[in-house]
């Protein structure tokens, strides 16, 4: 109860003098206020860009593996020369895949090449041409808005039919639907038979509804005869990725007919590896902009400092009078800190009300989020700059003689 009420004398103590000293209270919040603005922005713009990364790669899959010639990511020019001299991954081998995996439940070869896609007066350019299988739509995570998806037989006889994005679809045909129209996709002419449900981009870079989907026995026919394919697998279960990775990697040695010494002439890529490497250059950007952005809170934690010695130094014959009678070294103490946190915290307060409204003007331009947890540790970094600033100018208060405190004018 004692040191309630000492903290409730501290908190009048302090409200009074921040009242005595309005423009020094207000010029000394202000290096705070400063220092908590750019760390809460940049603390919010990092949130909301970990965010929005994290949903947008969720479109690969966690229960997903991607057979390739090269690898996502290399690490040399070498590397990336000696993974484009490997054979390419064949329509054969794919089926072949798809024969001896057990833990999956979906394989599907793809092949894409862009095109313009016309329909009458209408046309949208660099749209993705896919050419797959019946298996693409169980591994791509999209719906059907419209229409149906290509059957087993269109994908194996290679029909003149498609499925097309939404992109697509209101590019084309704004005041119609697209079922049953015949577009020109590059030099082939397809009939629409579905719309793919909407799916949104891929780190903001490449849009997955302005895709068209065709059978790859057509693919093969009207653009590229024997192209390079990427396998999409997915497997039963997140929890079993790893054992269908292996259970992958010894298909694909053995399909490609490689020794038991022989390295990998294929990648097996996977979701994991977009995270990891997203986590590792947000981790340095994070650290040095924070680091940055805090010396300002540095400077407004100097500012502070400064202010409280003269708010001591001014006070001196009052720090006595109150020791004369009674107050203790604990009691001194905890005023001075309390009046710094105070000052802090009110800095903490207004800077979080500023960023607040910066975030809405940002909103328009990139991810950012506001989150309770950036406020929540914003106010708690003011407070412990407030209690770290005055500590050394409450200490010296709090060791003052009193007999020499009173002799002060």
């Amino acid at each position: 109860m004692y040191l309630i009420r000492e903290i409730s004398e501290g908190l009048g103590i302090a409200w009074d003098a921040i009242r005595a000293n309005k423009l020094r209270s207000f010029l000394t919040t202000l290096g705070i206020v400063i220092g908590i603005v750019t760390v809460t922005l940049m603390a919010t713009a990092i949130n909301g860009l970990n965010g929005a990364f994290h949903k947008s790669v969720s479109v690969i899959g966690a229960d997903m593996l991607f057979v390739s010639r090269t690898s996502w990511f290399v690490n040399s020019q070498a590397e990336w020369l000696k993974s484009m001299r490997r054979r390419e991954i064949t329509l054969a081998q794919a089926r072949q895949l798809q024969r001896e995996l057990t833990l999956a439940q979906a394989v599907a070869p793809m092949v894409g090449i862009n095109q313009t896609v016309t329909y009458q007066n209408h046309s949208s350019s660099s749209v993705q041409i896919v050419g797959s299988t019946e298996e693409f739509i169980n591994t791509s995570g999209a719906g059907i808005a419209e229409g149906r998806f290509i059957s087993a037989g269109e994908a194996e006889g290679g029909r003149p039919v498609c499925v097309i994005g939404m992109d697509v679809a209101t590019n084309l045909f704004a005041f119609e639907s697209p079922l049953g129209k015949r577009i020109k996709v590059g030099p082939r002419v397809l009939e629409v038979i579905g719309v793919l449900g909407r799916q949104g981009s891929f780190l903001g870079l490449a849009s997955l509804d302005n895709q068209v989907v065709i059978p790859v026995q057509q693919f093969m026919i009207g653009y590229l005869r024997n192209p390079d394919f990427m396998i999409k697998i997915k497997a039963i279960a997140p929890d079993q990725l790893e054992e269908a990775k292996e259970e992958l990697r010894g298909a694909m040695r053995k399909i490609r007919h490689l020794a038991p010494g022989d390295p990998d002439d294929f990648a097996i890529n996977q979701q994991d590896m977009f995270v990891t490497m997203f986590n590792s250059v947000a981790g340095t950007i994070a650290a040095v902009g924070l680091l940055i952005t805090g010396l300002s809170l540095f400077v407004g934690g100097i500012g502070i400092m400064n202010i409280m010695f003269v708010s001591v130094a001014e006070r001196t014959r009052e720090i006595g009078v109150r020791k004369a009678i009674g107050a203790k070294r604990r009691t001194i103490l905890l005023q001075f800190l309390i009046e710094a946190a105070t000052i802090c915290l009110l800095g903490g307060l207004v800077g979080l009300g500023i960023t607040w409204v910066l975030t809405l003007g940002l909103k328009r331009v990139m991810p950012v989020n506001m989150s309770l947890g950036v406020m929540g540790l914003a106010l708690l970094v003011s407070l412990l700059t407030g209690v770290i600033s005055g500590f050394l100018p409450a200490w010296r208060a709090a060791r003052m003689n009193p007999v020499e405190a009173l002799r002060n004018e």
